[in-house]
């Protein structure tokens, strides 16, 4: 079992934002488990929140750029690129602007803040989705296309073609997320002179400068623009090398702009929020088709969790049976609802019901067309939460549970006498306080048949 990463202390860094111009400061922070990675504007009345979801996607021109209840976040592919390449799971990323800092144009500085502010494990078992068969996403105006393929592991390819004699075709691999620091991390962004100059003429690129952007000269430069560039660089000499880009920078690799290219899909697939193990090939990729897969991806996740039935062997005996769990449980028939425990850890536990005829609730719901009540379901999953917080203390005989709060119910199917009910029941957050906050699931013939967020409290008996 891989376990969920976060960082061992906050750290800061401090830079300009390559569009607006504006410095910004972001810091970095841990994270609790299942966080993902969250984007605080702290310059905000409230200190809104903006998850890394591709369902903030908003525009993608010129970078990815998320949006909230009208909060932005701006161009923070590089920074979630760092964070998947350090094999980050929750981190919390506080800004007092709307773009982040472009530094060099590359993932490097934010790489090596993060190591200096260390990593350590947390106790959940990291959420990865196997690909099983290929799924793909095709740009048809631009001929870009996304798929990812079986593999057992994440891995990346980019091909790219940008049709000039200056820089034609490239390819660029990331055979393993291991390889992200030392390969990819440090290619930077890059733009070609035609885009330069419309980028400067409409105000858009107010924060760039000969360190963080590569230029390509891909077409003669007049005595005005070279003047122009001057100004905006802030440079008394500007001029053009050999290999075709303008001078002060030189090229960490040949073939750096396909490498930044895969590094903006490590970054923009962040926004699935789920990690993959598979084969990423990406042909011409860019941020609208990078987002548009991540879309997708996260899409066929959600449903594909939704509808995923886990399967126990219910011959085998019993982590608890019914004697046990009444050991445990304030509860007596008729209102005890579970009648074994199957599994349980630190994060989850699966108990079992079996539902006859002789139920006195049949009795009048409805006798003519038995059906048991959702709330009674609902009650029978947070009876099995309450086996995994009473767990916590020495002696759950002297506790008794109460409900705090229920959120997100959903009932999908009905459940009829003969039926077999299985819940799971996963924290959300760690059991603080004896406050236990879960995600229950119920499942009955193979299919989900009701779902909640539940959050409970145990007390000690008066």
């Amino acid at each position: 079992m891989v376990k969920q990463k976060t960082i061992k202390t906050e750290i800061s860094l401090t830079g300009v934002g390559l569009h607006t111009g504006k410095e910004v400061k972001m810091t970095f922070k841990p994270a609790p488990v299942n966080n993902g990675f969250t984007f605080v504007r702290v310059d905000l009345e409230g200190q809104p929140i903006i998850e890394a979801d591709a369902n903030y996607v908003v525009n993608t021109q010129r970078g990815t750029n998320l949006e909230k209840l009208g909060v932005k976040i701006q161009t923070p592919e590089h920074v979630l690129a760092a964070l998947i390449g350090c094999d980050l799971d929750n981190v919390i990323i506080e800004l007092n602007a709307s773009e982040l800092p472009i530094m060099d144009g590359s993932s490097k500085y934010f790489v090596e803040a993060l190591e200096k502010a260390g990593f350590e494990e947390q106790n959940a078992k990291r959420n990865v989705y196997v690909v099983k068969e290929v799924i793909s996403f095709t740009d048809e105006a631009s001929g870009s296309e996304i798929l990812v393929m079986p593999s057992d592991h994440y891995c990346v390819t980019a091909m790219v073609d940008f049709g000039t004699k200056i820089l034609g075709t490239q390819n660029a691999n990331m055979k393993s997320i291991a390889d992200f620091k030392t390969e990819i991390s440090e290619s930077r962004t890059f733009s070609f002179l035609h885009e330069l100059e419309s980028l400067l003429e409409n105000g858009l690129i107010k924060g760039g400068d000969l360190n963080n952007a590569i230029v390509y000269v891909d077409k003669e430069i007049s005595a005005t623009t070279m003047e122009n560039l001057k100004v905006a660089f802030g440079k008394e000499e500007i001029s053009v090398k050999p290999n075709g880009i303008l001078d002060n920078l030189t090229l960490h690799y040949p073939n750096e702009a396909a490498r930044h290219k895969l590094l903006d899909v490590v970054g923009d697939l962040a926004l699935i929020g789920t990690r993959i193990q598979g084969k990423v090939i990406a042909n011409k990729p860019g941020h609208f088709v990078n987002t548009q897969f991540a879309k997708k991806m996260a899409k066929i996740i959600k449903i594909e969790q939704r509808n995923y039935v886990p399967v126990y062997d219910l011959n085998l005996e019993p982590l608890m049976d019914i004697h046990k769990i009444m050991a445990v449980l304030p509860h007596r028939p008729p209102f005890l609802l579970i009648d074994r425990i199957i599994e349980m850890s630190e994060t989850h536990v699966v108990g079992m019901k079996n539902v006859t005829m002789n139920e006195n609730f049949f009795v009048g719901h409805f006798p003519e067309a038995p059906v048991m009540p959702g709330v009674l379901i609902v009650e029978a999953m947070a009876q099995t939460g309450g086996i995994l917080v009473l767990s916590t203390v020495p002696d759950p005989e002297n506790y008794l549970t109460y409900f705090m709060k229920i959120d997100n119910v959903k009932f999908k199917h009905k459940v009829l006498p003969g039926d077999t009910l299985i819940f799971k029941c996963d924290l959300i957050t760690p059991i603080r306080r004896g406050i236990c906050h879960m995600q229950a699931n119920a499942y009955a013939n193979g299919k989900l048949v009701a779902e909640a967020e539940l959050m409970a409290q145990i007390a000690k008996k008066q």
